[in-house]
């Protein structure tokens, strides 16, 4: 069965619990790391779905045309990582806007998937589903149907659906990241510190459940989190363990999924 895989395009120091970073000073490590990623999709014959941050590809348009005629989607991730219930309605529109024209200079075709960073449509954003409908995408990726410090709407479904349930005006597809339900709670397994965190086979097992069911699984990674060298910075204890763990053993994780798994990008899911 068809699964589909998304990489969030950014850098170390992009991630929210990076937060005082001074980001012009810090060392880009995203182009390294993101070609090590296009190897191992190269050699699983697999293609992805890529949420691009408007400053990187604004930075490193070549790479945005790598992924391109790699054969990956190119999605927006908005501008500069800001999360959306930081922002106005117009505030939101305008970096949204900036992202999608930028990457679309760049690979001159559409750009309609695009997923908030850190997830942060709740239900104070539902709002921002309007916007990106008025601003010409078709899917989303935004909803997490797990609420937890960051992030996350309780009760959203866990299958891909109409936003049309949030917002009358908005009808695209939302792709929400998979979760597995274990005694009536939804357990997230499917990328970021959740994949790091489980041991494959537990991770293996959730997908194969979802699959036996009809269900595609939606999984995600970064760039960063099969960088064994990412710097370390200063953390208070629970965002450090988020932060950092398994990272040393993430990369083989990602070529065993890869390889045991059928993936195409989020355009191509019917």
């Amino acid at each position: 069965m068809k699964n589909v895989l998304c990489v969030d395009l950014e850098d170390w120091y992009n991630a929210n619990l990076a937060n005082g970073i001074d980001k012009a000073c810090a060392e880009d490590r995203v182009v390294e790391n993101t070609k090590i990623l296009l190897s191992i999709f190269r050699e699983a014959q697999i293609h992805c779905t890529f949420f691009v941050l408007g400053c990187i590809a604004e930075k490193y348009p070549e790479l945005i045309l790598r992924i391109k005629q790699d054969g990956h989607e190119i999605a927006s991730h908005g501008y500069a990582h800001q999360l959306i219930y930081d922002q106005t309605k117009e505030e939101f529109r305008q970096d949204i806007r900036k992202a999608k024209q930028i990457l679309e200079s760049i690979i001159h075709i559409p750009v309609e998937s695009y997923r908030a960073p850190s997830w942060s449509i709740r239900e104070e954003t539902f709002w921002a589903l309007e916007i990106l409908q008025e601003e010409g995408f078709k899917n989303d990726s935004s909803i997490f149907p797990f609420r937890n410090f960051l992030y996350g709407v309780s009760g959203a479904p866990r299958f891909i659906y109409s936003t049309q349930i949030y917002s009358q005006k908005s009808f695209m597809k939302e792709f929400p990241p998979s979760t597995v339900r274990i005694c009536g709670i939804n357990i997230p397994f499917s990328g970021g510190f959740y994949f790091r965190f489980l041991p494959f086979w537990f991770v293996s097992g959730c997908i194969r459940a979802l699959n036996r069911k009809g269900h595609a699984c939606i999984m995600y990674i970064h760039p960063w989190e099969i960088d064994m060298d990412t710097p370390r910075i200063s953390l208070p204890f629970r965002d450090r363990f988020i932060q950092y763990w398994g990272i040393r053993r993430c990369r083989s994780k990602l070529v065993k999924l890869v390889t045991s798994f059928a993936f195409v990008p989020m355009n191509e899911m019917e």
